[in-house]
């Protein structure tokens, strides 16, 4: 996606060329690009198979999964998890 001064004269519009998908960004409330967000993720996820996947990503991927083959991976519940990372931002 990229900036597109020339829509609507505004700054903030967001201009998809391959889609002619505008948003107008500078008018959507919070709660609606989260729902614009959602949106896209659920498709990408009903696609996933087509979404590329880099080299470093692959590895990445098949070095966790040896972590989880031999048993060196830690899994935390999400309560866990959560209370780190609001510890860790707040």
């Amino acid at each position: 996606m990229a900036r597109d001064r020339g829509v609507e004269g505004s700054a903030c519009m967001t201009h998809n060329k391959v889609m002619d998908t505008v948003l107008p960004l500078d008018r959507m409330t919070v709660e609606e690009k989260l729902r614009a967000f959602e949106v896209l993720w659920d498709d990408l996820c009903r696609n996933e198979k087509q979404l590329p996947v880099t080299d470093w990503q692959k590895q990445l991927l098949d070095e966790r999964e040896q972590q989880i083959q031999t048993g060196e991976a830690k899994f935390s519940d999400w309560a866990a998890a959560e209370k780190r990372i609001r510890e860790r931002t707040s």
